[in-house]
């Protein structure tokens, strides 16, 4: 049987009245209730926002590692150790400005008793009362402070109390740093109000220029300003009883602000496109939500199907992170079925009233730009397929250096109080002392470990462990108080970030440590922060590829069952994947390279934060998906009308090209204005996001896509009939709900009625 006899026909299920369903119902019902749908989304909102700052929750980075040697460890410690190595520790770096600190005894003295006393804190040591806590120059060291948990969740409030400790050393000119988690807690609130002005600024601009019409751009901001406001609500109350990531507000605004974006703007366009022949412009906007408001919801679904992708990490961490930003994407959908068609009904047949210029919206003939586009690639596919691919495997080299690790406190803005005592305690004690190991050694559990062996053993591990390259130092281990563990402190070369630091702890881990504890049955664990970001790295990298393939599954079987075509979805697949892989490459050419870094206020060159990759894998996926959907949406109405491939793709790429076009650069801008944000993983975010984007918008549907679709013809449609029974059907777009032939036209919207 050949392909064009096992082309999937028009689903015989739609047959009958068309656009006559739950979503057509949605759409007339919000259209002729417009201030029924716009009062409760203000109470909504209202309630949400009210809610979030009575009860919302905060946002902190808090690892849960169960399982891993570091995370065994400092277990370990706080059933056994002494008071003085269990919670969770920050620096606190002192400098005097005029000679020794032992000058300044009796402020360094009160201060660490003002600290011990403070709430949440179980020790406090001070620099002249630990050994090693003073550097070689008698005039920097550092304060040992211990929390019963991670001071970053904190309130902001509680650096009041730590800035009234110390406030005696200041005015005794001792310059005072605070590291660590206390160093996040002090920081500046982030400023991404300018971010967001900036992204919806160039969304009035770019709509305004787009389509011509006042209210065809006010409304997609209006909706997506109020679901972004609900949505993030919404992610606060849930973060009262949930752990969420501190960048996770950030991530999802930029989320709920661009999807919000496109989907309303996808809505509006086809709303004036049927406003044409529609009855009414309740029966509009029905049939608006009928047919692209199916898309939407497929785009959504794929979106927020990509973000769940993220739970199969196993890491809580990341998985709340795809939670917080799918928060944001789901309630920017509703906003949209809802809000967006009770605005177009309020606004009737007067919508283009007020206009900069000659209101457009879908074009009606064959003449336009989009159409002699669609024209000129069909002349050469095979030149714009290798064009396309080209660059995109130009844009992709890059990622075969890409190394993962974590950003620390040296990558922050100059002005931040964690920075300054990162380059203090680098400049006095060497890079090292920002990323130390604490080693836990469990001792022979068959058998009570004498004093002398456990004194054998100890000096023996500290010969190992000074004699391994990459150690700058280490302490020699001793017992704790039960006599249970063995505890040690290495400090690297080098920095916390550095290469050479994940060499170290991997050579501690797999060589150094089993070859020197197994002759006495005993077993080391490297703990503290240095060593809890090594394994939380490991473990993101062994588990990417498994996100991967879960995410690009789920994406796959859903475009099947949307399009009937095993070809387009494996396409699309393909094809994201090399645009996604582009966007790496971005990346590791910017932060690791530093090519152009300067520019993004970034002063030296750092690995790719371990999570981004598979955070952007599954955003940058579920977006990219969203611009396919609706331009192959619309390709496939058309190949159902006409039965003819190369007409189908002309007529979806012009019917979508404007819309999809400034839905990309609203969406572009939104994300690229983060870069503005101080902190360094939301730039890699931020980029990463936008060039994506960009090329999804620019090489993927300009060139690869309608390049690809040309060459395959008929192949496209070609669909397995048994496969095409087993599956469900979602149609993206709906029947095409045209007007009777009777029904006479209705004016257009520029028109009065």
């Amino acid at each position: 049987m050949g392909l064009t006899d096992r082309t999937s026909a028009p689903p015989t299920k739609d047959s009958g009245p068309p656009g006559r369903g739950l979503l057509h119902r949605v759409g007339v019902g919000c259209a002729r209730h417009p201030w029924r749908v716009i009062c409760v989304w203000l109470l909504v909102l209202l309630a949400a926002v009210a809610a979030d700052r009575a009860w919302g929750g905060a946002y902190a980075d808090d690892f849960d590692l169960s399982g891993t040697p570091s995370q065994t460890g400092a277990d370990l410690l706080n059933a056994h150790a002494a008071q003085g190595t269990r919670g969770v520790a920050a620096q606190i770096v002192v400098r005097s400005d005029d000679g020794a600190l032992t000058a300044h005894r009796d402020e360094l003295t009160a201060t660490r008793e003002r600290l011990a006393g403070l709430p949440d804190v179980v020790f406090a040591a001070g620099p002249l009362d630990t050994p090693g806590a003073v550097a070689d120059d008698g005039r920097t060291g550092h304060y040992t402070v211990r929390f019963d948990r991670n001071p970053a969740t904190f309130e902001k409030s509680y650096v009041d109390r730590v800035d009234e400790a110390v406030r005696d050393l200041r005015a005794d000119d001792v310059t005072v740093a605070y590291g660590g988690p206390l160093g996040q807690l002090a920081r500046p609130a982030a400023a991404e109000y300018t971010s967001e002005a900036i992204g919806i600024g160039t969304a009035v601009l770019v709509l305004l220029l787009g389509f011509g019409s006042v209210a065809a751009a006010g409304f997609p901001l209006l909706t997506a300003i109020v679901g972004l406001l609900a949505g993030l609500s919404a992610l606060g109350l849930l973060a009262a009883q949930l752990s969420f990531a501190a960048a996770s507000p950030t991530l999802a605004t930029m989320m709920g602000l661009g999807v919000g974006l496109d989907y309303s703007l996808f809505l509006v366009t086809r709303h004036r496109k049927f406003l044409h022949t529609a009855e009414s412009p309740a029966e509009a906007a029905g049939r608006t939500v009928s047919t692209s408001g199916r898309a939407v919801l497929v785009a959504a679904l794929t979106v927020t199907a990509a973000l769940a992708g993220l739970f199969a990490s196993g890491v809580g961490f990341i998985g709340m992170l795809g939670l917080a930003a799918g928060t944001t994407v789901v309630v920017g959908a509703l906003a949209a079925l809802t809000l967006t068609p009770a605005l177009l009904g309020l606004a009737g047949r007067r919508i283009d009233r007020w206009h900069v210029r000659t209101p457009v919206d879908e074009p009606d003939d064959d003449g336009d730009v989009w159409h002699r586009w669609a024209a000129t690639v069909r002349r050469r596919p095979w030149t714009f397929l290798v064009l396309g691919l080209l660059v995109l495997g130009v844009l992709g080299v890059p990622v075969a250096s890409l190394r993962l690790g974590h950003v620390d406190g040296g990558a922050s803005p100059t002005s931040y109080t964690e920075r300054r005592a990162y380059d203090l305690t680098t400049d006095a004690f060497g890079p090292g002392a920002n990323g130390p190991l604490t080693l836990v050694v469990t001792l022979d559990k068959d058998r009570p470990t004498s004093a002398d062996e456990r004194t054998d053993l100890a000096r023996h591990l500290y010969d190992a462990l000074t004699g391994t390259p990459g150690v700058a130092s280490a302490t020699e281990p001793t017992p704790t108080p039960d006599d249970a563990l063995l505890v040690s402190t290495v400090t690297p070369d080098t920095g916390p970030q550095d290469e050479a630091t994940t060499d170290l702890v991997h050579r501690l881990e797999d060589d150094v440590l089993p070859d020197t504890l197994a002759p006495s049955n005993a077993t080391g664990y490297l703990t503290g922060t240095t060593a809890a970001q090594q394994d939380f790295r490991d473990i993101l990298a062994d588990r990417l590829p498994q996100v991967i393939g879960l995410v690009v599954a789920a994406a796959f079987v859903l475009l099947l069952a949307v399009f009937r075509s095993p070809v387009i979805a494996l396409k699309a697949a393909v094809l994201n994947l090399l645009s996604i892989s582009a966007s790496f490459g971005v990346l590791v050419a910017v932060f690791q390279w530093g090519w152009g870094a300067s520019l993004l206020g970034i002063d030296e060159t750092v690995p790719v934060e371990s999570y981004v990759p598979m955070m952007m894998f599954a955003i940058v996926f579920g977006l990219s998906m969203d611009y396919e959907i609706f331009l192959l949406s619309r390709v496939r109405e058309a190949w159902l009308e006409t039965r003819d491939n190369h007409r189908s793709v002309a007529v979806g790429l012009a019917g979508t090209a404007r819309v999809i076009t400034c839905a990309a650069l609203i969406m572009t801008s939104v994300f690229l204005a983060f870069l503005l944000s101080t902190n360094v993983v939301i730039k890699m975010l931020a980029l990463g996001l936008g060039v994506s984007v960009v090329l999804d918008a620019t090489v993927v549907r300009l060139l690869l896509v309608p390049a690809a679709m040309y060459l395959l013809g008929q192949a496209n449609w070609w669909m397995p009939r048994r496969l095409d029974r087993l599956l469900p059907r979602l149609e993206p777009e709906g029947p095409t709900a045209s007007p009777a032939p009777e029904q006479k036209a209705a004016p257009s919207p520029a028109e009065p009625r």
